[in-house]
């Protein structure tokens, strides 16, 4: 039996993309930006900005080649949500309104998007 992807569980994840976080630990700590991209199945994020590396490129025609930074995946549990009233780090909690599954701010109770 061999374990594939797409038998794997995904967790439900606080963060979205496009959402505001802040780094909570690491070399990054303390910068804020939003996210790119979120990989459920390895629980990481890609945030702007946070976590560059330097990524060796070969030439090709459409590409000159050379050596370009860009942002690395962050586990998730390194990650807070910006509260949109304080600008702090805040936890995300759900609730029903209207019929439907909003996210909101366990800081200031504010909905979040």
């Amino acid at each position: 039996m061999a374990n594939s992807k797409s038998n794997r569980f995904t967790p439900k994840i606080h963060i979205k993309k496009g959402d505001k976080v802040i780094v909570l630990s690491g070399a990054s700590k303390g910068k804020t930006g939003s996210v790119l991209e979120v990989f459920p199945s390895d629980y990481r994020a890609v945030v702007d900005g946070v976590n560059i590396v330097k990524k060796h490129t070969k030439p090709s025609q459409d590409n000159p080649g050379g050596i370009n930074e860009i942002p690395a995946p962050l586990h998730i549990s390194n990650l807070a949500l910006v509260d949109p009233k304080s600008g702090k780090a805040t936890r995300i909690g759900r609730k029903e309104v209207d019929g439907k599954l909003v996210r909101y701010s366990k800081k200031s109770g504010e909905i979040i998007k």
